[in-house]
This record gives structure tokens, sequence and C-alpha cells, in this order.
């Protein structure tokens, strides 16, 4: 469960159909308890022991959920489900197609959907298209997860993400300019890096995507990585204190909008994470970071 990207080998096993029959039904995750309006979800993406090991971290440590890629069979829908209900956890999953070739990549992105929603979790996080895909392609991906959010009431998001189709900040904006109904997941980390700065350049596109930001990725990136070594180091204070400003503003909204606030702190594992040559040793612990990250943005935003 451990590993970001294992859903890039295993997506093959879903590109024949964009649904799966009988699947079996899971209780809804919702957020009707407390805290109100500000819900933290922890990544299993680094994490070297199970998925309970992972779950009963995640509750010690002061989690209120966790956000993993949707599981591809029944069984490990099954376990997942046991874990999170185990623990009293709140569930998140992320989603995405894999292949190269977009008519395939299509059929494993609405399949990963239509699994992430059997689930019923409190939201859906999409790694959403290619970035050398046609427009109309992605946007295509795009509606029908609008769609489907309509229909089931299940908030589904599209990270601004690298190698994906919302990779840059201009392009995301002609996605939001284009569907009214986008709801993204803002990792502005992402855009450090592509645009190579803080994005003082980019202000216009960056006011657009905070406003149709839903949920937030906590990593703090910059202009040659999405991902400082050590968000405590004063050396980073600058990128720190722009993420915050920008994570600020989406909090801000969406407490006068009345709406719950979905934190995950997504610091990662290496090769994420830095490591010192000939070792490959991280320079950083990936847990310890996410985990002041967590206790950070709660004292901040309590």
């Amino acid at each position: 469960m451990g590993n970001r990207r294992d859903f890039l080998k295993n997506g093959s096993m879903f590109t024949g159909s964009m649904m799966l029959p009988g699947l079996a039904p899971f209780p809804s995750h919702d957020l009707s308890h407390p805290p109100a309006d500000l819900v933290f979800m922890a990544t299993n993406w680094g994490f070297k022991s199970n998925l309970t090991d992972f779950c009963s971290a995640a509750k010690r440590d002061g989690y209120d959920g966790i956000e993993v890629w949707v599981p591809n069979s029944q069984n490990e829908m099954n376990e997942l489900n046991a874990a999170v209900v185990k623990y009293g956890l709140k569930l998140g999953l992320l989603t995405g197609g894999s292949d190269s070739n977009p008519s395939i990549h299509k059929k494993q992105f609405f399949a990963a959907i239509e699994r992430a929603i059997s689930m019923k979790p409190i939201y859906i996080n999409c790694h959403s298209g290619r970035d050398h895909f046609e427009f109309e392609q992605n946007l295509e991906m795009m509606k029908y997860t609008i769609k489907r959010s309509d229909e089931t009431g299940i908030p589904i998001y599209h990270e601004t993400h690298r190698g994906r189709a919302l990779f840059a900040a201009h392009v995301t904006s002609k996605f939001i300019d284009a569907l009214e109904g986008l709801k993204l997941t803002l990792d502005i980390s992402h855009w450090c890096n592509v645009h190579e700065g803080l994005l003082s350049d980019q202000q216009t596109n960056v006011a657009a995507a905070l406003n149709r930001a839903e949920h937030i990725h906590a990593r703090v990136g910059h202009a040659e990585g999405p991902q400082v070594n050590d968000p405590r180091a004063p050396e980073w204070k600058n990128e720190v204190d722009a993420h915050m400003q920008w994570w600020d503003r989406i909090v801000s909204r969406k407490r006068k909008e009345g709406k719950t606030i979905t934190i995950l702190t997504e610091f990662g594992p290496a090769n994420y994470m830095q490591t010192l040559p000939f070792t490959a040793q991280p320079v950083s612990d990936q847990w310890d970071i996410n985990r002041y990250m967590m206790n950070t943005l709660r004292k901040r935003y309590s």
C-alpha cells in the first residue's frame, strides 16, 4: 500500500470496462463529527508496513482520516474499509489512469472513479489525464466526474499535478474557464517547480485556482523541486510563508461558505525526499514532517 505509483502497473486490470458489476455496498464515511470543519488526512505513500499498521499509526498521531489509492479488487476494498472502520477514520480516495493511449486511459480512469464511488468516501481526488493529451480528451474525463459527482453527492476533485492535465497554472485556468463545476485539489508545490518560482507572475491564474480549490495537499515546493527537504529549516521560510498564504485563502473562503476543510499532509519519501549521495538515505523523516505539518496547520486554523 505504501507505493504512490503502484496503480500504474495495476491500472491495466480495469481497461476492459468502465464499471464493475456486483460491487458490495460500503457504509458512507460522513463529515458530521468533530472537528466541525477541519479534517486532516494521512498518506500511506512511503509507509513501510501494512494497511492496518498504517491506519493505527494515523489514528495514534491524531489524523482524522486517510487518503489512499482506490484498490483494484473487491478483497482489497473490503480490507481497506475494515481498517478505516476499525480505527474510526474518514476515507478519501485517489484515482487515475495510467496508459499513454487516451482511449485506454479514459477507460481506466472511468473504472477507477466507479470503484471509488462504490466505497462512498468523503471525497475522490483525481490524477486527471496526461499533460500531453489534447485539451478535449482531458476535458471529457473532467466532465464525466462532474456528472457522477452530481449524481452521487460525492465530491470529486482534480489535482494540480505535474504530468497530468492540470500540470501548470495557465493551463489549469483554461479548464476552469471551460467547466463551471470543476473543483480542484490544490497541490501548488508542483506549480512552483513547473514555473520555477513562487508564481509572482501567475497571480491571476493562481487566484482562479484558489477560488476552485476544495481540498489541499500540504506540501511545500520550490523553484527547483516539488518538495523542500524540511519545512522547519529556516532557509525555506519564504517558500513556507508563500504556501501558508495560499492555503490561508482557501481556508478563509471555505469557512465563509460553511464548508468542511480537508487537508492531506503529503511530504513524500525518497526520491521525492532528497537523499545523501552513495547511501540513498533520506535527509529527513517523512512521517515526522507530515505530523509536524498537521500539528502546525491544525493550530493555525483552529
